[in-house]
């Protein structure tokens, strides 16, 4: 087991890396947008200030969480604690159910999650900087403020116990989610009929573009992170008619300094 959760943390890494320099070149041949075209637009600059946060954020979830968590999860399987270990013990269910049931519940969280941050306004102070990109592009998959990672992490402990999740399911669903999380934030030109087709199962582009709409009842829907049914299950689901209209970002947060890294660190405490 310790062989497959190393082997499944080396392909995340190399999957994220993968699928952001996959996304990143069709970017720059196929933009959706098109505000980094020509010289001098910055993009080296934007990308190097969310990878930034990205960065501080991966250190502190393998730093100070990723030990909890797979603590957490051996606590539960030892006690036979949490939701999907009822389920196994009570119906005998083979390992492949456990984890569709354990990735299935994890996801139902993250909407859940998302939900709060947008809702509860202390959370909503963190999740703004995710939401001020007003370019947004693959890089913007790793643009949150660390205080929303941090809170997000304390939560996570509480869920795998609950759950019953095995920490081994946990770095799959993460692959995962953050492939397809990195490929629904992509500046990406892709068709209206393939986008559609996708989010019948997935969140795409055109679903996440409404997300990071500035005009609130746009940014307030489209919550999911993987499986873009829980929005049409929870009624959040929303769509724009011609996507390429919808003006990204926060009307508050348009300033240059708000978009330097130290910006987005004192982002929670603007008034």
């Amino acid at each position: 087991m310790d062989a497959l959760i190393a082997t499944l943390e080396q392909t995340q890494i190399l999957a994220m890396l993968g699928v952001m320099v996959l996304l990143f070149a069709w970017e720059s041949f196929h933009p959706f947008y098109h505000y980094f075209v020509g010289k001098g637009k910055g993009r080296g600059k934007h990308v190097f200030r969310n990878l930034v946060m990205g960065i501080i954020n991966a250190l502190i979830g393998s730093l100070i969480f990723a030990a909890l968590w797979l603590a957490v999860s051996v606590w539960a399987d030892e006690a036979r604690f949490g939701v999907m270990h009822w389920l196994q013990d009570w119906l005998a269910l083979p390992l492949w159910a456990h984890a569709i049931g354990a990735v299935l519940l994890f996801d139902a969280w993250m909407y859940t999650w998302h939900r709060i941050n947008h809702e509860v306004p202390f959370f909503w102070r963190f999740h703004k900087v995710h939401h001020s990109d007003n370019k947004m592009d693959v890089t913007t998959a790793s643009r949150f403020h660390f205080g929303e990672i941090f809170f997000s992490g304390i939560f996570r402990i509480l869920i795998i116990a609950l759950f019953g999740i095995y920490f081994w399911e946990l770095v799959l669903y993460e692959i995962v989610m953050f492939t397809v999380v990195q490929f629904h934030h992509a500046n990406i030109g892709l068709s209206h009929k393939i986008d559609r087709m996708l989010r019948a199962v997935i969140v795409t582009p055109d679903m996440h573009r409404v997300h990071h709409s500035r005009w609130q009842p746009e940014t307030d829907s489209n919550y999911s992170s993987l499986f873009s049914f829980w929005d049409r299950i929870a009624r959040t689901f929303r769509l724009r008619e011609k996507p390429e209209e919808i003006e990204l970002g926060l009307d508050e947060y348009d300033e240059e300094k708000d978009q330097t890294v130290g910006g987005m660190l004192k982002t929670p405490l603007k008034k």
